[in-house]
């Protein structure tokens, strides 16, 4: 693939795996694409209720605006679809200043939420909207685990695939159309987010679903916008061509293997070839076994131990799940850890998964 953005990053929204990668942990500005996190943060630790008095410093703002006024009393909720769908950087500082008083205080809350509640360590925001700081970087890679963490937000996932809505403000009444092109332009795409400053270049956050595979991609330091859209295309297609998300589902029945007794008790969720067959087995070790129809065998997964099973002379067998092929697996926010296979010339990541409650790292 020729992607022309300086970073980018291609990943399964489901289990994490990371099918394509450039420069996905340099440190870059993300314009406004920090909107996700003030978004996310806005949704899950504010209230949706409550009722915004916009102040003179909001109103005075640079930048893409909804046109707040000052003194002008807006639901947090509608701040939120401002910001989001037309990258509103006054209804940022609405919130923040909601929130936490100052867009300082609040910025440091943008921080702890992303460190502690999702994992990322290689970001920094100084600010709720994404206008340059020196200091406020981020990575392809962060903003992918924060975008796989904000979409199973059910009311962030509504808010970012929303087409258009009509904002009715004290300064502007206007159709709002969502800023993402592709949200418009492509029907597997459901959101997210777009930014520019010329420090940044234009950077871009996309989601996508399709029947076998949900995908996010996330292009940094584009020279023009439809450079970030036709990379972000090319790694959808890519994506979508290539690669399926599956599942072995777990089983209340255990495996007794000899005198041990195995319990299996979470879904293991993976990518793979979609072009493969995968099945899976219990070995005499207790480990769960994935192979292609190739042949090849992937990485163990270590199965939990029980009590140790009454011993006798006949050894019961293990449940012997060999030829079984792997179903399909397609729902947002489920954990994972990596594996790594190498089917032909193809190098296929297989991620681990073990609670949907869970991020990748």
């Amino acid at each position: 693939m020729n992607i022309n953005s300086e970073a980018a990053i291609l990943v399964d929204a489901n289990s994490g795996e990371v099918l394509y990668s450039q420069s996905a942990e340099k440190s870059m500005y993300p314009a406004s694409i920090t909107k996700i996190v003030t978004a996310i943060i806005a949704i899950e630790q504010g209230n949706l209720g409550d009722t915004v008095t916009v102040s003179e410093n909001a109103r005075n703002v640079i930048g893409t605006r909804v046109y707040l006024e000052p003194g002008e009393q807006v639901k947090m909720e509608k701040l939120v679809k401002g910001l989001l769908l037309n990258s509103g950087n006054d209804a940022g500082v609405a919130i923040a200043e909601h929130m936490d008083g100052s867009v300082e205080d609040f910025s440091d809350r943008m921080n702890r939420f992303v460190k502690e509640e999702i994992g990322v360590t290689n970001s920094n925001f100084e600010n709720p909207h994404g206008l340059y700081d020196p200091k406020h970087v981020t990575t392809a890679s962060d903003m992918a685990k924060i975008t796989q963490y904000a979409m199973q937000n059910e009311t962030f996932r509504e808010i970012v695939g929303t087409k258009q809505m009509e904002w009715d403000g004290e300064g502007w009444d206007t159709t709002l159309y969502n800023h993402h092109r592709l949200v418009r332009q492509r029907d597997d795409v459901t959101g997210v987010k777009n930014g520019f400053v010329s420090q940044s270049g234009f950077t871009l956050v996309s989601s996508a679903s399709q029947e076998h595979l949900d995908l996010i991609v996330v292009t940094l330091n584009s020279t023009t916008a439809d450079a970030a859209y036709q990379d972000t295309n090319e790694l959808l297609d890519y994506g979508f061509e290539n690669f399926k998300t599956f599942t072995v589902e777990a089983t209340s029945q255990n495996y007794q293997i000899g005198n041990r007794e195995y319990i299996f008790e979470d879904d293991f969720v993976f990518t793979a070839d979609r072009n493969l067959v995968w099945t899976h087995e219990v070995n005499q070790q207790g480990q769960l076994i994935i192979k292609n129809d190739q042949g090849m065998t992937i990485d163990a997964y270590d199965l939990q131990e029980v009590l140790p099973a009454s011993t006798n002379n006949n050894t019961p067998e293990a449940i012997d799940h060999t030829k079984t092929e792997l179903n399909q697996f397609s729902s947002w926010g489920i954990v994972s850890s990596t594996i790594v296979i190498i089917a032909g010339l193809l190098i296929v990541k297989i991620v681990r998964k073990r609670r949907k409650n869970r991020m990748f790292y």
